[in-house]
């Protein structure tokens, strides 16, 4: 099984620059009020969890939330959860308990590294299904353009049949000026026990997914589409391709 690496990275991120691009007379008086912690929650609905290209969810909807809490020398922690179809050897809840640091090494270029622990408690056959996962990424921003280049490696344990596995990706996102609308792009590569052509079924162990979408933001909520797809067998609600609609809230 995978897990929504991608958003809680992007939620990371911008919880650690948050203010970096505030005048310094506003971002003391921000520091001064609130205090070095920051704490923010979301919750989002989706007609399919997909991640890296594969459905969690077996095509169906599902039921997404977090929160996170960041010092403002980096460091952060968080959770995450999602409503999933993972059968009895995964049940119906995924839960992820992440940490790490993440700033602005440059300007324009940002650092986020962690460790995410996966846990499926909803699982009734008593199987070894949580697994840890280290991960790092450079984002770089210019103007309303931004990049992300990242890694994510789990290493052998017995919840991967005492196997690895390696993802990397890239992802583009695009805030066209004057407007609330974000156009944004993603390919990643799989090599390892979850590479979506071997949980499909078919014997290759590496594979892409790949992803076009857009999002409308308007205060705290956000609805995006995103075109999705893999490489390999064609399940329909797994590892078929799908057009996915998503509308979230961030407190």
């Amino acid at each position: 099984m995978l897990t929504s690496f991608r958003g809680k990275l992007a939620a990371s991120i911008a919880l650690a620059s948050m203010g970096l691009a505030a005048p310094a007379m506003a971002q003391s008086e921000e520091e001064e009020e609130s205090g070095p912690i920051t704490v923010s929650a979301n919750v989002a609905l989706t007609t399919d969890y997909r991640f890296r290209g594969v459905s969690l969810s077996a095509g169906d909807p599902a039921v997404q939330g977090g929160v996170d809490v960041a010092h403002e020398s980096g460091f952060y922690v968080g959770t995450w959860a999602s409503s999933i179809d993972g059968g009895p050897a995964y049940g119906e809840l995924e839960f992820d308990i992440y940490g790490g640091w993440s700033g602005e090494v440059s300007d324009g270029v940002t650092l986020d590294v962690g460790l995410l622990y996966y846990l499926y408690p909803a699982e009734e056959l008593g199987l070894d299904t949580d697994y840890l996962e280290p991960y790092a990424s450079i984002g770089f921003s210019l103007g309303d353009a931004e990049a992300t280049v990242g890694v994510a490696y789990a290493f052998e344990q017995d919840s991967l049949g005492g196997d690895d596995n390696l993802y990397v990706y890239t992802d583009l996102g695009y805030s066209i000026p004057d407007t609330p609308v974000s156009l944004s792009a993603h390919i990643g590569y799989t090599d390892g026990a979850l590479a979506p052509p071997l949980l499909a079924g078919d014997p290759d162990d590496s594979g892409l997914d790949w992803g076009i979408g857009a999002s409308v933001s308007a205060g705290i909520l956000e609805v995006g589409v995103s075109y999705v797809g893999v490489e390999g067998p064609s399940i329909d609600g797994f590892t078929d391709d799908a057009i996915v609609g998503t509308i979230s809230a961030s407190f």
